[in-house]
């Protein structure tokens, strides 16, 4: 399995998932890490509106291959279009890739949907 990670760092999960200009992949096989990579993302500046219909098809193009994106906050379009993508959504207030990998691969990661918003309600 393949988790993204929205980040700006590589170490920790984006507050907002448009802003982020990366995102870890971490490949798990068997509860182990086998591989991580960082890889660009498709993002938009803060205060970006997004219009009806607003496609995000190019913010997961460069994470085709996972099944699982983490995210620290997201606008309910972005959210459609990854579903939409048949990525499997988890939005956390963790903001520590490595711990919310650990919580997430054990089972106790809390999501919060409060975290899926509407644009512009950071």
């Amino acid at each position: 399995m393949k988790l993204a990670f929205a980040t700006q760092d590589g170490q920790t999960i984006s507050a907002h998932f448009g802003q982020a200009p990366y995102y870890k992949v971490i490949y798990v096989e068997g509860g182990e890490v086998v591989s991580q990579e960082v890889r660009a993302k498709a993002h938009h500046d803060n205060g970006h509106q997004h219009g009806p219909g607003q496609i995000h098809a190019d913010m997961f193009a460069s994470i085709a291959d996972c099944q699982v994106l983490i995210v620290g906050g997201m606008g309910i379009p972005a959210h459609q279009a990854a579903l939409a993508h048949g990525l499997h959504v988890v939005a956390t207030g963790q903001r520590d890739i490595a711990a919310t990998l650990e919580a997430y691969l054990n089972g106790t990661l809390q999501e919060n949907p409060l975290l899926i918003h509407a644009p512009g309600k950071h």
